[in-house]
């Protein structure tokens, strides 16, 4: 199974609604334990996402996601928009050039955006950060395809680590970030970050799973 350049623009498209939809939830729960802007600016910068992306063919996903992450890193205010950005940047890297994603390259995709947000954030998991969704996901992603187990189970079940890692950040201490200043008052407090990261994650099962 895999998706075209303009499946891939109507996914990031729904993500835009999606982080718009809950912006003030993500926002909620950014005052509690950092600036309090986390919802409105990803609302922002994926509405710039939605822009940029309105007269792309679809032909190359690589040129899709670079500027995605160009719209990101230049519109999202705070750690959200060079960690986002750079996921998308190094995820375009992978797909430079082709037309088609399978999940196997949905797998590398989201390899190359940890990775790059490892990098620029400097954080591991259980820092209480984006990575507590992303990193279990990812694991789950790979084991779905050693195993090869369908792709819309594999996605479900990898969208429900990533839920689990949100509940997870809110057992441990931030450790990076604005909300590492808490020290232990963050605990009890779910992470922004790992709660839009699953958002993305379950928005794009979604997407696969209606086949629309």
């Amino acid at each position: 199974m895999s998706v075209n350049g303009l499946k891939i623009i109507d996914i990031l498209n729904k993500i835009a609604d999606v982080i718009d939809e809950n912006k003030f939830y993500l926002t909620e729960l950014d005052a509690a334990i950092g600036d309090g802007d986390h919802g409105l600016n990803m609302s922002k910068g994926f509405a710039v996402v939605k822009e940029k992306l309105k007269e792309d063919t679809g032909s190359n996903i690589g040129d899709i996601l670079k500027k995605t992450g160009m719209a990101l890193v230049s519109n999202v205010g705070g750690a959200s928009g060079p960690l986002y950005g750079t996921a998308f940047l190094k995820a375009a890297v992978v797909m430079n050039g082709k037309g088609e994603m399978d999940l196997f390259d949905f797998v590398m995709v989201l390899q190359a955006a940890l990775d790059g947000i490892k990098m620029r954030g400097k954080a591991e998991p259980d820092d209480k950060t984006m990575i507590d969704a992303i990193e279990p996901a990812l694991n789950v992603l790979k084991d779905g395809v050693e195993k090869r187990l369908p792709v819309k189970v594999t996605l479900k079940e990898a969208v429900d680590a990533a839920y689990r890692g949100v509940e997870h950040t809110k057992e441990i201490t931030a450790r990076k970030g604005r909300a590492s200043y808490l020290g232990e008052r963050s605990i009890g407090h779910q992470d922004p970050g790992a709660t839009s990261s699953a958002l993305i994650l379950d928005t794009i099962y979604q997407a696969i799973a209606d086949g629309r």
